[in-house]
C-alpha cells in the first residue's frame, strides 16, 4: 500500500509539474460560481486564518485572499506553487505558498479558523488522511469546505466515469462517491453543514488536451465516450458534432462541514 501510495503522489508530481500553466488558466478552474460562494460558506473574517490545500492554479486562495488575514496556500507539486504565485502575486500580498502533502500537513494542531480544498481530492489515495490532516489542523469550531468531481453510487456509472478520468490524466486516482466522503468526514469529526451537487459542464477539447500527451492518448479518451451506453451518455450529457465531441458534463460536490 505504501510504495502504491507513493507512487500515485509521484505520478501527480509528475502530471502537474508539467501541466502547472495550464491549470492557471483552465476555464474548469478559474471561473464557476463556487469561487464567489467561498467566503459566505465559510462564514471568513478578517482576521481569519484559512488553508487551500492542494491550491492547484491558486483560484481558491484567490478568492479568499480580500476576506481573509492570511491564506496558505499549499500544493505537493512545487511548479504548481511557482506558476500560482506567479498569477497572484501582483493581486494579494497575504498568500503564502508552501509545498506540502495534503495527507500528511505540515501545520500544528488548532491553527486555522477554514480549511478548503477544490477540484483536486480525487488525486489522493488516501482521501480518509486528508480529511483527518483537515480535522486536525482547524482550531474548534473550525469549517472545512470540500468540492470535487463525485462519481454517482451507480457502480457502471462510477466505473466509466473513473475510467474516463484515468485514461485522459494518469494522475487520476478516484472521484469518490458521496457516501464515502459523508463517512470520511463523520470519522474525523466533522458535522456536515451544507451540501450542494451540481452538474459541471466541460468543454471536451480543452479538458481532453489539457493533461494528455500524445493524439493517441486523446483517441483513447474519444473511443472510451463514445462507446458509452445510451443511458450512460444521457447521464454524462455527452454532446457531439459529427464524430467530434464538444462537451460533456460530471457530477460535482460542495461540502461543508465544522469540527465538532
Amino acid at each position: 500500500m505504501e510504495e502504491s501510495t507513493e507512487s500515485a503522489k509521484q505520478r501527480v508530481k509528475s502530471q502537474f509539474g508539467k501541466s502547472a500553466g495550464h491549470y492557471v488558466t483552465s476555464s474548469t478552474h478559474s471561473t464557476g460560481t463556487d469561487l464567489a460562494l467561498l467566503p459566505n460558506w465559510l462564514e471568513i473574517r478578517s482576521d481569519s486564518l484559512v488553508l487551500d490545500i492542494a491550491t492547484g492554479g491558486g483560484h481558491a486562495a484567490k478568492a479568499l485572499a480580500p476576506h481573509a488575514a492570511h491564506v496558505f496556500a499549499t500544493d505537493l507539486t512545487v511548479e504548481m506553487l511557482e506558476a500560482a504565485k506567479k498569477h497572484l502575486n501582483p493581486l494579494a500580498d497575504n498568500i503564502f505558498y508552501i509545498a506540502a502533502d495534503a495527507e500528511s500537513l505540515p501545520f500544528l494542531s488548532n491553527t486555522f479558523d477554514a480549511v478548503t480544498c477544490r477540484i483536486a481530492a480525487h488525486h489522493f489515495p488516501n482521501p480518509h488522511l486528508f480529511v483527518k490532516e483537515a480535522a486536525r489542523v482547524l482550531k474548534p469550531g473550525g469549517r472545512f469546505l470540500l468540492i470535487d468531481n463525485i462519481a454517482s453510487e451507480d457502480p457502471d456509472l462510477d466505473a466509466f466515469v473513473n475510467r474516463l478520468e484515468s485514461l485522459r490524466d494518469h494522475s487520476h486516482v478516484r472521484s469518490y462517491t458521496v457516501s464515502q466522503w459523508k463517512g470520511w468526514f463523520k470519522k474525523s469529526g466533522f458535522n456536515l453543514v451544507r451540501e450542494d451537487m451540481r452538474k459541471k459542464k466541460l468543454s471536451y477539447p480543452e479538458w481532453v488536451r489539457r493533461t494528455t500527451a500524445s493524439p493517441e492518448q486523446v483517441q483513447e479518451v474519444d473511443a472510451h465516450l463514445l462507446s458509452a451506453q445510451a443511458a450512460v451518455s444521457a447521464y454524462f450529457s455527452v454532446k457531439t458534432q459529427g464524430d467530434r465531441i464538444e462537451s460533456f458534463q460530471i457530477d460535482e460536490w460542495m461540502a461543508m462541514a465544522q469540527i465538532q
